[in-house]
């Protein structure tokens, strides 16, 4: 008796967690999602698994129909690659990615959060909290559209994977990258890969209207560190010039020599493509930029998220020197970070540094380099079906192509992609690009709610009937 007393406890508590899942809305699912504190720490001996491999139950408990539907592996360790196989193996595959890891909230800042950034609090029409727009509303969304497709019926043709990276904020050299040599030893290659990248910009870059970005490249980086040295010694007796001093002039220099613009390729058709929805100075500026094109490059420097499209950028981010007021420092170091266009290599920029500061005393080292990403195609059957499918969801809104600025798990997806995209469905406006790795990140519960159905229609074009 007792025992089956225990039973229908048992049964009643699995009927209750069952009743749960069903009455929970996709809002409430990422308000949940970011209560895992997922956090990609700088220094690999401070990474805790406990809220990874708790996400990752969570997924499995909030989706039933993706997990009894596809196959799941787990890659080093906490790295998630869903694969649902499609009827027509002569079809290529396609990859979505995302990643649910996030970055750490700054020492300090706490107290100028309007909600805790790691509650999952729905408030004022929004879902707070870190993660929520980079990038468990990737990972969410995904879920969200394949759960609905698995529970219709939805049988796909083309075999579709789904990625989801445990450490992209610090690379993804132990997931997606593991991910794309486990897919590439089984001999796969992708039609094309999606990842996070670009948004639909809603009144950015001066613009009037919505355009929806497609990344179709990103910036690589360069790290170097200016060292100049002196004699040191007692401040008493300085020498004319100081190792501060001489490395101030090189830091110096090379702010004041800025790399080339491009105006040309990526940045070209991305000025192309939005050129119709400027005023008409800056169209006609746009259009004629083979005849006034320094006037044109001086009009996009002096706005940084611009500035940033057209040329590899320079930041001085660290500087070192000195241990004592009254001690001469022996070397000083400061730490310059490029973000590398498309049009440049690791190895000219050393070259343009060394010009530019032009003092054989200072020396410069690389500390860390990633070229550029390859450019993937604009006129591909690819890239047609990404334009289609935002047609589809958001009639009336342009779309272009762009250049991603930071950094993404696409660098290594694009080894085994004809071609590797970088977009996510959200409506992002000026006010929301500071809360992105920073304080107050949210996401409007209107603009979540488009999100998973964006997913859905492009896997009904590209894995259903639509794809003969």
């Amino acid at each position: 008796m007792r025992r089956s007393k225990s039973m229908s406890a048992s049964l009643l508590v699995l009927a209750l967690s069952v009743a749960s899942q069903a009455v929970a809305d996709p809002t409430s699912r990422l308000a949940e999602s970011v209560t895992f504190r997922t956090v990609s720490p700088e220094t690999a001996a401070d990474f805790d698994p406990a809220p990874f491999l708790a996400f990752r139950d969570f997924l499995e408990r909030s989706f039933p129909q993706v997990h009894g539907a596809l196959e799941r592996e787990i890659v080093s360790g906490y790295s998630l690659l869903y694969t649902w196989r499609g009827s027509d193996s002569s079809l290529p595959p396609v990859l979505l990615a995302a990643h649910y890891d996030v970055v750490p909230v700054v020492p300090g800042s706490l107290g100028r959060w309007s909600h805790p950034p790691f509650a999952g609090v729905i408030a004022d029409g929004y879902v707070w909290g870190r993660g929520t727009l980079d990038d468990k509303v990737g990972v969410m969304g995904m879920l969200e559209a394949l759960e609905s497709l698995v529970a219709s019926g939805f049988a796909p043709r083309r075999t579709v994977y789904l990625a989801f990276g445990h450490d992209e904020e610090v690379g993804g050299d132990q997931g997606a990258r593991a991910i794309v040599d486990l897919l590439e030893a089984r001999g796969v290659r992708l039609w094309f890969s999606l990842d996070e990248g670009m948004v639909i910009a809603d009144g950015m870059a001066g613009l009037s209207e919505p355009v929806a970005m497609i990344g179709v490249a990103e910036k690589g980086f360069l790290t170097l560190e200016l060292t100049a040295s002196a004699p040191g010694g007692h401040s008493s007796m300085p020498p004319g010039v100081s190792a501060i001093g001489r490395l101030a002039e090189a830091v110096q220099r090379v702010e004041d020599a800025p790399l080339p613009a491009h105006l040309r390729g990526v940045a070209g058709d991305m000025l192309d493509s939005i050129a119709p929805m400027l005023p008409a100075g800056q169209r006609f500026a746009i259009g004629q930029r083979w005849l006034i094109g320094p006037f044109l490059v001086n009009s996009l420097a002096a706005d940084p998220a611009t500035n940033a499209m057209i040329r590899t950028t320079t930041a001085v981010t660290m500087i070192h020197g000195g241990v004592k007021a009254n001690v001469l420092p022996s070397t000083a170091t400061a730490t310059v970070n490029f973000r590398v266009h498309p049009g440049d290599t690791a190895d000219a920029i050393v070259a343009h540094v060394r010009e530019a500061i032009d003092d054989p005393e200072i020396e410069v080292t690389v500390v860390s380099s990633s070229e550029a990403s390859d450019v993937a195609s604009t006129s591909s059957d690819a890239y047609e079906v990404l334009r289609a499918t935002l047609d589809q969801r958001y009639p009336g809104i342009p779309v272009a192509p762009a250049l991603v600025v930071g950094g993404t798990d696409s660098k290594h997806y694009m080894r085994i992609a004809d071609d590797a995209y970088r977009f996510s469905p959200v409506r992002v406006g000026v006010d929301d690009t500071s809360r992105i790795h920073g304080i107050d990140e949210r996401i409007g519960i209107d603009v979540y709610a488009e999100v998973a159905p964006f997913y859905e229609a492009l896997l009904m074009r590209v894995a259903g009937p639509a794809s003969d």
